[in-house]
């Protein structure tokens, strides 16, 4: 892997230290300061559908402005968004943590560029080791973000997570600092006469890399969102779902290590399909009890299948356009995939706060079901079509 790679991984462990660090305290904080409880979960939720809204201008900023100055405003805007959720836990402010949380979306939803970045700043044959590796930077986030939420919680005194807000302000400042020395590619030459969008999204493999993406992140993200609520019904303190995240993120990033190497040993649509497996083993093992390792084990499972199924869905779509239509691409498979998160980050309070952690495990059987059926189909299709 090359320099540009390894800085443009340690952008994204940036990047996902305070989404990871969000996570562990977004639900906690709603639940406290709503008057609504059953919205502890809408700040989360806005910043994927900020991310999802990112996603479309995304596209255009990159093409326009080039990959830099787009990741430079995107780490503009999770600065100005994290201090704006500082202020608004300082003064109790449930609607100005909605507005803080979707400024961070939005910084998110452009940091989401760094694997694609990856892929076109590394040798072709290195492009799938290259996407593992940048989504790898999550291994820094798992072990720095929630240890950031425990040590800083309380040194505002009795106001907690403002102290933690100010921390996690001083880390898009350090991305752009790193931006600035990694060499990225210029802008795309303008094309005369683009291929339509919708011809795009209607290949076969746009349509099983975008399902497979949005079924590995909606379902991750449904139970991850309301794993820290659970817990605390359960009678766990912040320390304890801190540390269930933390390991979640752990498996969710440290296979990017490796994932690569086994996609190329084993194949795209294999490694997504054992993803889809283990995120069902996921809900078999939440509904074995209530203990902290039960609620360990299964997030870790949770992480892992996410890993396989996300980091193939992403090598899998590189497959579906040409170099000219990469931006527009990338931008409607995002667009799609964090739109399903963003339905998923809203309904996962209500979910769980009307109808119990079982139902919300089980509503992701089917959907994962229709991918694995999707990306075997696709998988048989792509072999006739070779043969052919």
């Amino acid at each position: 892997m090359n320099r540009n790679v390894w800085l443009l991984f340690f952008c994204q462990s940036l990047n996902n230290t305070s989404t990871i660090a969000f996570v562990s305290m977004s639900a906690l904080i709603g639940h406290a300061i709503a008057a609504d409880k059953s919205l502890a979960t809408l700040p989360y939720a806005l910043q994927m559908l900020a991310t999802m809204c990112a996603s479309i201008p995304a596209a255009m900023i990159f093409t326009r402005l080039g990959r830099k100055t787009g990741f430079l405003l995107g780490a503009l805007a999770s600065f100005v968004g994290t201090v704006v959720c500082g202020i608004a836990v300082w003064r109790g402010d449930f609607t100005l943590f909605c507005i803080g949380s979707f400024g961070c979306g939005l910084g998110f939803g452009l940091g989401q560029h760094y694997r694609f970045a990856a892929a076109e700043v590394a040798q072709p044959l290195l492009r799938p080791r290259a996407i593992a590796l940048v989504m790898a930077g999550g291994v820094l986030a798992a072990l720095v973000g929630p240890e950031l939420v425990i040590r800083t919680k309380e040194i505002a005194g009795p106001l907690l997570f403002v102290g933690t807000y100010a921390i996690l302000a001083v880390l898009p400042l350090i991305s752009m600092v790193l931006l600035v020395i990694t060499e990225l590619p210029p802008p795309p030459p303008s094309v005369t006469s683009p291929t339509p969008l919708g011809v795009i999204m209607a290949r076969p493999g746009f349509v099983t890399a975008a399902v497979a993406g949005l079924v590995a992140y909606g379902s991750m993200n449904l139970i991850m969102t309301s794993t820290p609520l659970q817990m605390m019904f359960c009678g766990f303190g912040v320390n304890d779902s801190t540390g269930v995240i933390r390991a979640h993120a752990l498996f969710m990033f440290a296979p990017g290590f490796v994932t690569g190497r086994v996609i190329q040993r084993y194949g795209t649509h294999r490694v997504i399909l054992a993803g889809g497996l283990l995120t069902l083993g996921c809900v078999a093992l939440s509904f074995t009890g209530s203990t902290l390792a039960t609620f360990m084990g299964a997030l870790m499972v949770l992480g892992l299948g996410w890993n396989l199924m996300f980091v193939g869905a992403t090598n899998l779509l590189a497959t579906a356009h040409s170099s000219a239509e990469k931006m527009r691409a990338q931008g409607a498979n995002d667009f799609i995939v964090f739109g399903t998160v963003a339905i998923t980050s809203f309904s996962s309070g209500a979910i769980h706060e009307h109808y119990g952690w079982e139902s919300l495990n089980l509503a992701v059987v089917l959907p994962i079901c229709v991918a694995l059926a999707l990306v075997t189909w696709h998988r048989v299709h792509a072999a006739r079509t070779v043969l052919a």
